[in-house]
């Protein structure tokens, strides 16, 4: 699911750009720049939200699934078919949207694009983990042993 939604936001991304960049070529940093933008923000709040569901449904992080790699596959997916289907678009369609030879797209292209999708999603599960875990801290009971070594610490004053 992950990895066909991202092929298909980063091939609308790449189609938009080249037809902003052929029309306003001189605007080209700013087009690429704002697609990149994009499919970062998309991974980054995609997968803050699969870090935020994964920590709420385990409370305990050695239950935590393995998010990583759901990621990873997810990038690797959208980076290969990404990459094939704008070299089509570009061979045969849309000469504009900027595409390189067969084998620079499915390696060199589809690094990146598994890069911009697995990096944020990353980041965003951390995150997503990072703050659930804070408000359960903040409304979990204190335990014994802080108890215990506030009540020393007191005492050593």
């Amino acid at each position: 699911m992950r990895g066909v939604t991202f092929t298909a936001v980063h091939v609308l991304a790449r189609i938009l750009l080249g037809v902003a960049v052929v029309e306003a070529p001189l605007h080209s940093t700013v087009w690429r720049t704002i697609a990149i933008a994009v499919v970062v923000l998309i991974a980054l709040v995609w997968g803050g939200y699969d870090g935020i569901r994964d920590a709420r449904a385990n409370p305990d992080p050695d239950d935590y699934e393995d998010l990583t790699v759901r990621w990873l596959k997810a990038g690797l997916l959208a980076g290969v078919v990404s990459g094939l289907i704008c070299w089509i678009l570009g061979s045969t369609v849309l000469a504009g949207i900027g595409q390189a030879s067969f084998f620079v797209e499915l390696i060199a292209g589809a690094s990146f694009t598994a890069l911009l999708v697995f990096v944020p999603a990353f980041v965003g599960a951390a995150i997503g983990r990072w703050l659930i875990r804070r408000e359960q801290n903040k409304n979990a009971p204190e335990d014994d042993w802080s108890v215990h070594t506030d009540h020393h610490a007191e005492a050593a004053q």
